[in-house]
């Protein structure tokens, strides 16, 4: 991108980094406050808010920008007091993030990461994400100041920060994309400087990225499969969804404003999923926890997805528990192909038993793959769950804890298993490759 001195074709100075991330920036700020005030336009055109003026709609739509990525906004509501007065009751927290809306300002700053990757060099990269974050910051301090009101607030100091989380994330991850490797981003030759660490050092490295990425693959995997389990029960339960939208009667554009809100929410369903699968559980207020081993929900609000909870049974139970440990068999078979068992190599040469050496090693993978992947589970946990900011619904979604304990484990028993199986699998399509070899 170049700043051109006129309309002749004729380019002018080149438009320093700085600025071009600032504009990369500005449109990302743009496209994503569209997308937040689009719903939110359609039912005020309806008259779905009522007799809201449009300025208290563009603040509506600029305070769900904030939610969208990640700013908490803070509920407070007057009560009456003895004498006749209005007494401002203390403040409760929204704090729901829907990760699905948060993946647009992610997905604009990956594409501005890339642009700016593909401008700059490597020493001169951060002038342009620089640029990019301060614009950022800046949009989202102008919005928690133009957009609060007594009712509904957000900290200044939270908008200017929390949104370059996923701002920055995507460029980095968009910026790394463009170039290829980490060590072409940041000018480091990570090959070389490898090279230059002993041989055990090198043989520990590959076996703990091969056991991360490998509780990564896991965790992906346990993921998937929460995630089908979540269509399933929507499928199963469908007339009771449909019951609960037909007695809201919010309309056409009302249901499908609903509709877009529900499917913002839907990367948290399905961590909540794998929650309940997990026996981790996913609590849905105060006193209310659903999970595949017991459940005991009070009063739910009349959200649609929410007339799918689905009821404990042994059988459903039973299944839905082995879910994780089909995950962790996936991460430990996984592995095995990686061919990175340096572990298991170094202690099968220290201890000529092989059962023993054979049956520390999958011990040993099966912990590090459930920790790995219980980890990224608790992370997914504490970024899915927060506060509806709404009477006892304070505290809604698994908790990261739980997640931590009852996917490692659950993922760990996996593993070891994956990592046993592994070689009678492979010996089965190395078996019938070399068939298919012969027949041809």
């Amino acid at each position: 991108m170049k700043l051109r001195s006129d309309q002749s074709g004729i380019r002018g100075l080149p438009m320093p980094l700085w600025l071009q991330g600032a504009a990369e920036a500005l449109q990302a700020v743009l496209i994503s406050a569209v997308a937040a005030l689009i719903p939110i336009a359609a039912v005020w055109f309806t008259g779905g808010f009522g007799s809201l003026q449009p300025a208290d709609a563009a603040r509506l739509g600029g305070q769900a920008w904030l939610l969208v990525h990640g700013v908490p906004l803070y509920l407070s509501d007057a009560t009456q007091a003895s004498d006749g007065g209005a007494v401002p009751s203390p403040p409760t927290v929204l704090s729901l993030v829907p990760l699905g809306f948060a993946l647009v300002p992610f997905l604009l700053s990956w594409r501005a990461g890339r642009r700016l990757a593909r401008a700059s060099y490597a020493d001169s990269l951060w002038q342009g994400l620089l640029g990019a974050a301060a614009l950022y910051a800046l949009a989202g301090f102008a919005t928690a100041f133009v957009c609060s009101t007594s009712a509904i607030s957000a900290s200044v100091a939270l908008a200017a920060s929390v949104p370059l989380i996923p701002v920055g994330l995507g460029l980095m991850v968009g910026a790394r994309r463009e170039a290829g490797s980490w060590s072409r981003l940041i000018g480091v030759d990570a090959v070389d400087w490898i090279s230059r660490t002993g041989q055990y050092s090198r043989w520990a490295g590959s076996y703990f990225w091969a056991v991360v990425r490998a509780g990564f693959v896991a965790a992906i995997a346990a993921f998937g499969l929460a995630s089908a389990l979540l269509a399933l029960d929507l499928a199963i339960r469908w007339a009771d969804v449909v019951t609960v939208y037909e007695a809201l009667g919010a309309g056409g554009v009302g249901g499908g404003a609903l509709t877009v809100a529900q499917l913002g929410y839907l990367p948290n369903l399905a961590v909540w999923s794998l929650g309940w699968s997990s026996g981790a559980g996913v609590m849905l207020g105060a006193g209310s926890k659903a999970g595949a081993l017991a459940t005991a929900v009070g009063p739910l609000p009349p959200i649609p997805v929410l007339a799918a909870l689905p009821t404990s049974s042994v059988p459903v139970a039973a299944a839905a528990v082995v879910l994780p440990v089909l995950a962790g068999v996936l991460g430990g078979w996984w592995f095995q192909r990686a061919g990175e068992d340096h572990f298991g190599e170094w202690l099968s040469i220290k201890v000529p038993a092989r059962w023993f050496s054979a049956s520390v090693s999958a011990v040993v993978l099966g912990v590090l793959v459930g920790a790995v992947a219980g980890l990224v589970a608790a992370g997914a946990a504490w970024l899915s769950g927060g506060s509806a900011g709404i009477g006892r619904y304070a505290v809604v979604g698994p908790n990261p804890l739980s997640m931590l304990v009852w996917v490692g484990i659950e993922v760990a028993v996996g593993g070891v298993v994956g990592y046993a199986l592994a070689p009678w699998l492979e010996r089965g399509q190395l078996t019938a490759a070399k068939a298919e070899a012969v027949n041809a």
